[in-house]
Order: C-alpha cells, then structure tokens, then sequence
C-alpha cells in the first residue's frame, strides 16, 4: 500500500464524491469496493455529497474512513480526494484530550 495516494474528482464526472472515496481506497488496499464497510460508518454518503457539490463555502474536510485519513478539498479543477494510513501514537493521531481525573 502506498503511504498516500490522491486522485481529482471533477465536479463535471457523474461520479459522486462519497463514491470516488470508496472506489479510492478499495483500488490503494487491492480490495473490491463491495469488501469496505460501509461509508456511512463515517459519514453519511448523502451530506458529503451534498457539501461537496455546493457553493456553500465548502474547502475542506477530513475524516477517518477504513484506516485512512480522508482528507476531501475543493480545488481549481474539482475536488482533490487525499488519502493517508491512520497512525496511532503520531503527530497526526486524532483523540480525546484528557480533562484530568473525573469526579
């Protein structure tokens, strides 16, 4: 597998963008997309799709989807579909902040 792999999701393609996530990530791990579970473990396909194709204001957004960090932004020609491995323990690790000790 490779450490990163990115791919440009034009917003002309009739492909939608939570569909361009899971094709990614099956075609980077060897897998059919079939294998995956299901997007909406992480996100719901509908919003993302929704967010993505607007004028709203969107840029970016990430979130964490079969062991990647999915990171999804508008660009010039599109939207840019970035893929990284989920590391534990490293600069880009996500967490709870530990607030001390609870009552």
């Amino acid at each position: 597998m490779n450490a990163s792999r990115s791919t440009t999701v034009a917003m002309t393609d009739d492909q939608q963008p939570s569909m361009a996530v899971v094709d990614l990530i099956a075609q980077v791990d060897g897998i059919d997309p079939l294998d995956l579970e299901p997007l909406y473990h992480a996100v719901d396909p509908e919003h993302l799709d929704t967010l993505c194709t607007s004028s709203a204001g969107f840029s970016t957004l990430e979130f964490v989807y079969a062991d990647h960090t999915v990171t999804v932004e508008r660009s010039d020609d599109g939207l840019e579909i970035s893929l990284e491995p989920v590391t534990i323990g490293g600069d880009s690790s996500h967490g709870v902040a530990d607030s001390g000790p609870s009552a």
